[in-house]
């Protein structure tokens, strides 16, 4: 391919200009005329206001983009604009709705839309939309968006969107007159006014690069990256940015950097223009041109970033799509030489730069041509929680406490021990609960025994008043959780505190040396019952098979069981008056889970008492029992029962007026 036909296919040049600098790529008759196989038309001066965007700006956002909205009302609120410049959000993936954000200290809702149409309609004002979507869908969404008239630019943010699909739009904007920053961009910013997305970093990146007010200075980038480097870099050797703008790394921009130098060189409040551009690409000798026909009046300072790619043994592609030279010409070292023979001011690295823009700024501020105003302090932009706690600049108490278990890792956490530990040790329900309950594991007969527990609980038919509850509101057609818990709702001293009061009874009469009958004696003078003495159908000589395997797993495997014991010379005392009076389940259950807590090694005596007055011995029953009201839930689901209603000959009507 000869060089004049492959600049007419890929970016319209002055062939003349091109000559300038490289005569060899000229070659026999070819000329620069128009050609019906060129891929996009000559740029045609801006007909974009110089003032893109001003202290009234508004935008539209596409996209769920939480973060940069707040990064833009922040730099709203620090700019001291008096309206934040987020108008609305698009987000087709659900319905209409706000977002809340804040506006310095106060708290405001964003409208989400999610039809693109009604956010248009109701926000007229608003004539940016900045574009989030995806490379998948960022083309159809901003097809739709050219159809409204009070758009006037567009941000396209994703890169990775196919060529051809990027022409189209240039040419569609073009035709509609609307300025596209992108595809493959950071956006942009003009300092105290507007900026783009998440242009400017963070907002101590802002405020160092004092992008809260505007400068005398304007860039304009191809990387989005490099622009908040170069807000740096001017911010430390001028008076500031008046405006900047990344038109992306793909290789056909949707705005040249001749569209921006242009809009800059019109506008009377920019004394000087800064321009980076990369390998690849023919676009900055169309700056050549305008420098060497006088339409660049201004001083401009340029670097071309990519002069190690002469350093490879073969042509490189860098980051962006566009960031390869397949010439000569294109390449990042004939760029800066070009520029610097067209008038530019060009530094002789990157490293110089700074160095060459403050000898330019300097200049212009000794002429007069730039006349430095007083700096005043922004507003201060309360930092996020977050964000400052990540940084370690404040503390505050937690409203919540646990030493249970942590889901905030890779995996979650039991007591400290991981999901995939407790799986692979074969822990069982046991084990788990010796860690979500006790914060540590438990030897394996003391989860054997609460293993136990949970089975012996499980249920007691469904005449008791928990099962009946339960069975009772699932007939009426209520959820699993409402039946359960209207069965959990009659657990107390009367149904299911057994187990509490039996520990709390045994343990006491024992730390106090009492003697069984001394015991017996006093709860038979204060005329209350001994919680866990007694059963309605078995007795000495029909005793309970569940207590009596308790009580032989206990002896076999507990170090030692002194409250059991204790409670067993009770037993002979209250089954020589009444041989049904024996150590029921519950009973059994509790001291042996104070045993349990007291002579397992495990716990201190502190902690043994802590556990059993704040309930734990309860929430082996409240545990047990649920499986045995699930069951119940289940079971008349599966029977499909009807609404109960109690029957009549089961009630006993006794009217007032009987007694009359």
């Amino acid at each position: 391919m000869r060089w004049s036909m492959f600049f007419r296919q890929t970016l319209p040049i002055n062939m003349a200009v091109l000559a300038q600098f490289f005569p060899f790529a000229i070659r026999s008759s070819a000329t620069p005329a128009a050609s019906s196989t060129a891929v996009r038309a000559a740029p045609t001066p801006s007909t974009a206001p110089a003032q893109q965007f001003h202290a009234g700006t508004r935008a539209i956002i596409w996209g769920m983009q939480s973060r940069a909205v707040q990064g833009m009302m922040d730099f709203d609120f620090v700019c001291s604009r008096a309206t934040p410049s987020v108008a609305a959000m698009v987000y087709p993936f659900t319905g209409d709705h706000k977002q809340k954000f804040y506006w310095g200290h106060t708290e405001v809702l964003v409208p989400v839309y999610k039809n693109m149409a009604d956010a248009m309609k109701k926000h007229p004002d608003a004539d940016v939309l900045i574009n989030f979507a995806s490379l998948r869908s960022a083309y159809d969404s901003t097809l739709e968006t050219l159809q409204y008239p009070q758009i006037r630019t567009i941000a396209i943010i994703a890169e990775g969107i196919p060529e051809n699909m990027t022409r189209i739009l240039i040419k569609r904007a073009q035709k509609a007159g609307v300025m596209i920053i992108g595809p493959a961009t950071v956006g942009g910013v003009k300092p105290g006014c507007f900026k783009i997305g998440n242009t400017g970093g963070m907002m101590d990146n802002i405020l160092h690069s004092k992008l809260y007010r505007p400068g005398s200075v304007a860039y304009v980038s191809r990387s989005g990256g490099m622009s908040n480097e170069l807000n740096n870099i001017i911010s430390l050797h001028t008076d500031g940015v008046y405006e900047g703008v990344a038109i992306g790394g793909d290789r056909y921009p949707g705005t040249t950097f001749m569209d921006h130098l242009m809009r800059y060189h019109d506008n009377p409040e920019v004394k000087m223009l800064v321009l980076l551009g990369e390998v690849g690409g023919v676009e900055e000798y169309e700056v050549c041109e305008a420098l060497q026909s006088g339409r660049i009046k201004k001083p401009i300072v340029a670097w071309c970033i990519g002069t190690c790619a002469g350093m490879f043994s073969s042509e490189v592609q860098f980051g962006h799509a566009g960031a390869c030279a397949n010439a000569e010409s294109e390449t990042a070292v004939a760029k800066n030489k070009a520029l610097a023979a067209a008038g530019g001011h060009v530094p002789s690295s990157f490293d110089e730069l700074g160095n060459v823009i403050q000898k330019v700024y300097v200049e212009l501020r000794d002429a007069g041509v730039i006349v430095p105003r007083e700096e005043v302090p922004p507003p201060t932009v309360p930092m996020d929680f977050s964000w400052a706690r990540e940084l370690g600049l404040i503390r505050k108490p937690a409203s919540f406490m646990t030493t249970i278990s942590d889901e905030r890792g890779q995996e979650l956490l039991y007591a400290g021990m991981p999901i995939s530990a407790v799986l692979e040790q074969g822990l069982g329900i046991g084990g788990t609960l010796s860690l979500l309950w006790f914060q540590r594991r438990l030897p394996p007969y003391a989860t054997k025994f609460l293993e136990m527990c949970l089975m012996v609980t499980a249920d007691h038919g469904p005449a008791v008043s928990g099962a009946h509850n339960t069975i009772v509101c699932t007939r009426a057609g209520k959820d699993l959780v409402s039946s359960l818990v209207s069965g959990l709702l009659t657990i107390g001293d009367r149904f299911g505190g057994a187990l509490d009061g039996a520990a709390k009874q045994f343990s006491e009469a024992f730390d106090r040396n009492l003697q069984p009958h001394e015991f017996v004696n006093e709860m038979r003078k204060k005329g209350e019952l001994i919680m866990g003495i007694g059963h309605r159908v078995k007795s000495l000589n029909n005793p309970d098979k569940r207590v009596e395997i308790i009580k032989k797993f206990v002896k076999e495997e507990f170090p030692t069981t002194p409250l059991l014991d204790y409670a067993l010379k009770v037993e002979k005392i209250t089954t020589s008056k009444k041989p049904n009076l024996i150590l029921n389940v519950d009973g059994v259950i509790g001291v042996v889970f104070v045993d349990l807590l007291r002579n397992s090694g495990a716990f201190t005596r502190e902690e043994a008492e802590e556990y059993i007055n704040i309930g734990t011995i309860n929430g082996l029953f409240v545990l047990g029992r649920s499986i045995g009201f699930i069951g119940h839930y289940l079971d008349q689901k599966r029977l499909k029962q009807g609404l109960y209603r109690h029957p009549w000959d089961d009630i006993s009507y006794v009217m007032p007026e009987h007694y009359t």
